[in-house]
């Protein structure tokens, strides 16, 4: 009997921890995605700016990559960055907006 009871909580445990495995893993944006405001509504591209102050290291750099690309845009936003002196994750949102916008 004893057994039976592990093994159904067991299963249950399993169970539990890879539903929420799946759930973290479905939620988490992926590093890679550069324009999410495409598709999104208007509510939301109004707190996009304010998402890309908590994104990731990598996630940064990674539009920061895509954006070089576009040398004088992304020289232009940089100096109207400078001009505002924002640095470091204050300045995100800001060029997020001038590089998209």
């Amino acid at each position: 009997m004893f057994r039976i009871g592990f093994c159904l909580t067991a299963a249950f445990l399993a169970a539990v921890l890879s539903s929420a495995a799946i759930a973290q893993t479905s939620a988490s944006p992926p590093a890679t995605k550069q324009s999410p405001a495409t598709s999104a509504t208007d509510a939301s591209k109004a707190s996009l700016p304010a998402q890309v102050e908590k994104w990731t290291k990598d996630q940064w750099e990674a539009a920061k990559k895509e954006w070089a690309k576009d040398t004088a845009k992304w020289a232009d936003c940089q100096k109207q960055s400078s001009k505002q002196k924002l640095e470091g994750r204050k300045s995100w949102p800001f060029l997020y907006k001038c590089m998209t916008g």
